[in-house]
């Protein structure tokens, strides 16, 4: 059994797809691709799809990531181009890789977010990151299941700062106008209850009353592992990359090292 991880976007208005839309939309893929899906087994059979930490409805992303089983190995980049013709446009899958190391989930520990903040200064936003940054705790409530539920937003909060316009993705993020505005990178880690962009939001707006005139466009650029010593968020589809790179190499030196 093949297994292939892919990583996708949802950019433009496909970030309002809510994830069981996604499901929907990338399983009429795969048939329309004809691709040969393993399947549970029971009552009610399902293709093999494993979603790994999906952002949230109404938030756009560069790195949503899944992955799916096959049952007849296949080339993974024309796999992932046939995907792709057949999703709709916005949804867009753009790399895989095929499985060769174990644990993608476990590798999704932190997220790297930018907050658009259409109608703030950018000095307003950096008082309000450095006073929530400077402060030990940040209570904030949402809206849960079984009720109301506070917790702290600060102590997952990695990073908050106001990029170089230069470091800013605007061919990426997603940006509703060309206003002046405000730009916020954020790395948080992934932990229980998550924090959410939306709960820093609501952090700033408790600790340092900013508060913008319209939702704030929120783009999820990158997750993966956080790398405790360069601060940095790494490419979870890195050791596949390097484990069938590996293999590519080792396969002509055992062939020319073997016995004629």
């Amino acid at each position: 059994m093949q297994r292939i991880r892919l990583r996708y976007t949802k950019r433009g208005r496909l970030r309002f797809t809510s994830h069981r839309d996604f499901q929907r939309a990338f399983e009429r893929a795969l048939r329309r691709a004809e691709v040969p899906m393993a399947y549970s087994a029971g009552f009610t059979p399902h293709p093999k799809v494993s979603y790994a930490n999906a952002a949230p409805t109404g938030t756009g992303s560069e790195a949503e990531y899944l992955e799916i089983a096959l049952t007849a190995p296949r080339d993974p980049e024309q796999l992932r181009a046939l995907l792709d013709a057949s999703m709709p446009t916005g949804l867009d899958i753009v790399e895989a890789v095929e499985a060769r190391t174990s644990g993608l989930a476990d590798r999704l520990t932190a997220s790297v977010w930018e907050l658009r903040l259409d109608g703030v200064q950018p000095e307003e936003a950096r008082r309000a990151a450095d006073t929530f940054k400077a402060a030990e705790t940040v209570e904030v409530q949402r809206q849960a299941k079984n009720g109301v539920r506070t917790f702290d937003a600060r102590a997952a909060v990695v990073s908050l700062e106001i990029p170089d316009s230069t470091e800013t993705h605007s061919s990426q993020a997603d940006r509703p106008t060309d206003q002046p505005c405000a730009i916020l990178r954020l790395v948080v880690r992934h932990v229980t209850p998550a924090v959410r962009p939306d709960d820093v939001l609501s952090g700033l707006r408790a600790v340092a009353d900013l508060a913008p005139p319209v939702p704030a466009a929120v783009t999820r650029l990158a997750q993966g592992l956080f790398d405790e010593e360069t601060g940095t968020v790494t490419d979870p589809l890195a050791p596949d990359r390097e484990a069938a790179e590996a293999l590519s190499t080792a396969e002509p030196t055992a062939a020319a090292t073997a016995p004629a």
